[in-house]
């Protein structure tokens, strides 16, 4: 009985081919009401001054918050396995990667 219980409980999860892929994304800017969250997923690229928004996700505030939770559940976990994620510092938390890192590029 609690078998039956636990298959009447499961939710089949179907993941299609184009979306398996993935979309890149460098940038994250969040905003929120009072009744949702909307995540839109950037990518923004060296040189260019235009970047698009790649991907938007709309959450209520719960379920925001247990995204939240099993964010920080999987970076636990992640940093057990891999060590402490860089943070990078003198920007605070709303440092924008427009610099990545490389040469500079020169005519």
């Amino acid at each position: 009985m609690e078998e039956e219980n636990k298959k009447k409980n499961q939710i089949n999860v179907e993941l299609k081919e184009d979306v398996a892929q993935g979309t890149y994304s460098n940038l994250a800017i969040i905003t929120h009401s009072p009744s949702e969250f909307v995540m839109d997923f950037i990518r923004i690229m060296p040189g260019i001054s235009k970047a698009e928004v790649k991907s938007r996700i709309i959450l209520t505030p719960e379920h925001a918050k247990r995204l939240m939770l099993a964010l920080k559940d999987n970076i636990a976990k992640y940093e057990s396995v891999h060590g402490p994620i860089k943070h990078a510092e003198g920007q605070g938390d709303m440092m924008i990667p427009i610099n990545f890192g490389g040469p500079t590029a020169q005519a």
